[in-house]
């Protein structure tokens, strides 16, 4: 059990509270910006809203298998954006994220070390320990990525 709190902890570095590897987190990074500046475009990158809801697609579609559902999310669909037009949805988008990221963490936490060696879905993508591992090297990815959009916007 002790793998799976340090995995969940971990987690919630990245995104809820920590400091440790980047001196920040993707909450601290977030509950600042406008609804006009996470929509920012710059030329041909991401907005911060999109990478936003490219986390919390992947994060919701993992906790769907944490919880004993099918695997149904698609890399293709994993920046269909609904459209960001007020602070309401920025502020629903970002609840939902806090969310399901407490949500996965609790999961992580409630999981057996057996279950955590055991195969995510399909031999073929690993086990669970290795998706939560690349689910923890995917945000520490984007938060880069939101870190410097969010210096060039209000440069």
């Amino acid at each position: 059990m002790e793998n799976t709190h340090q995995l969940a902890n971990r987690f919630r570095e990245v995104l809820l509270d920590g400091k440790w590897i980047a001196n920040t987190n993707l909450r601290d990074q977030l509950a600042d910006l406008t609804w006009t500046e996470a929509t920012k475009k710059i030329g041909t990158l991401n907005t911060i809203a999109a990478l936003s809801f490219h986390l919390n697609y992947y994060i919701a579609g993992v906790l769907q298998v944490l919880e004993g559902g099918a695997l149904d999310i698609r890399d293709k669909y994993s920046f269909d954006l609904p459209p960001i037009e007020s602070a309401e949805d920025w502020d629903k988008l970002l609840s939902t994220l806090w969310t399901n990221t407490e949500n996965f963490a609790t999961q992580v936490e409630m999981m057996s070390t057996e279950q955590l060696d055991g195969a995510f879905v399909d031999p073929k993508y690993g086990t669970y320990r290795r998706n939560i591992e690349g689910m923890i090297e995917h945000c520490y990815y984007h938060l880069g990525q939101i870190v410097l959009l969010k210096k060039m916007i209000r440069a």
